[in-house]
């Protein structure tokens, strides 16, 4: 009995640390060289050049990363409905701020997610909604992305100023450490930040159990195992009348009325509704209107959202809550108590889409 014991207590560790291993073989940073690949140390690559730019905001055309030689640069990939990056931009602000007549210089190099995302006043307004005052660069077709051989969001890289890769983070969160490496870079080129501390600024990466970020575009959301809870699911590019039915799963969207399957969105048909069970302290919707302004209605557990629940965009009068969807961007839709809820939104228009639900 006790051998059968240690048998299966072998097998379960077994199982963790081939777990642990796939999961950091995934977040390894995976800038590749090869035997062509010009390092430094013999382990720092050449960085890439920015390549394939379609616009450029905060800066004169033609920003590459070998006219910045002497210089500290951090390479933020990110894009502006992008809750994880969204995150990160306080940080990176007060380095931007903090260190700009150091000798670092940030480029956000704007990759799209969405077809929104492509457009260059799309991401000018994000830009002054977030006060970003950084260049930034539009990288649609994901050259500058494939160069560096990225593949997350967001994504920071450090040169340093011979041009080389020193650092590099996947995610939100390690903020003192990339702090620290961009003083020690900063002090390679003569600056002396030995008196400047480290910011103080809270990270707010999520450290519980949250509901996946999910997606409704069939070509986003199928590939991931994501299709939504009603029998009838996402059928690309068809307009459904949905039903809900009568139980509903954790973690699923729901959709109830006439719905049309987009490649990167749900567009609803008329009156219509989203219901969705989830476990969070935050909810956030990428959403837009294809017209005028719509009211998108909100609800918890089955009642309006108090002053406690609601998320910064949020509008509570006449004792309703709703968010006004004006443009392509996220949308804050509840920020309150971490826990298990069941969310509800409604909404009578025709030019109502959205595109994905993210969580904190």
């Amino acid at each position: 009995m006790k051998s059968h014991k240690n048998k299966i207590y072998l097998l379960i560790a077994l199982i963790i640390i081939i777990s642990a291993i796939v999961y950091f073989e995934k977040m390894r940073p995976d800038i590749q060289t090869n035997k062509n690949t010009e390092l430094k140390d013999g382990k720092y690559p050449k960085a890439p050049e920015l390549v394939g730019i379609s616009g450029y905001l905060n800066t004169e055309e033609g920003l590459k990363i070998s006219d910045l030689k002497g210089k500290v640069v951090l390479i933020d990939f990110w894009t502006y409905s992008c809750i994880n990056c969204l995150r990160t931009l306080p940080h990176i602000k007060e380095w931007y701020s903090k260190y700009k007549d150091k000798g670092l210089v940030i480029i956000g190099v704007h990759t799209p997610e969405f077809e929104f995302e492509k457009k260059y006043d799309n991401v000018k307004m994000a830009i002054e909604d977030n006060k970003i005052e950084y260049p930034v660069i539009q990288d649609n077709d994901y050259a500058t992305w494939t160069s560096f051989k990225n593949r997350y969001w967001p994504r920071k890289y450090l040169i340093d100023k011979d041009g080389f890769i020193r650092y590099d983070h996947i995610g939100e969160g390690a903020y003192d450490e990339t702090e620290k490496k961009i003083q020690e870079l900063l002090a390679e080129i003569g600056s002396d930040v030995s008196d400047m501390g480290i910011s103080q600024l809270e990270d707010k990466t999520p450290k519980i159990a949250l509901t996946p970020e999910l997606y409704t575009g069939y070509e986003f959301a199928l590939p991931r195992g994501q299709n939504i809870g009603n029998e009838k699911g996402l059928q690309p590019d068809q307009t459904i009348d949905y039903k809900l039915p009568e139980k509903i799963k954790d973690n699923k969207i729901y959709l109830e009325g006439k719905w049309k399957s987009n490649s990167d969105n749900l567009q609803a048909q008329g009156k219509s509704s989203i219901i969705l069970k989830f476990t969070a302290s935050s909810v956030n919707i990428v959403a837009d209107s294809l017209s005028d302004p719509i009211e998108l209605e909100v609800f918890i557990d089955n009642k309006y959202v108090t002053k406690d629940q609601a998320g910064n965009n949020v509008v509570i009068k006449n004792g309703k809550s709703f968010v006004l969807i004006d443009e392509p961007k996220l949308y804050n839709l509840i920020d309150g108590n971490y826990g298990a809820y069941t969310l509800k939104l409604t909404t009578n228009s025709k030019d109502f889409n959205f595109n994905a639900f993210t969580f904190g």
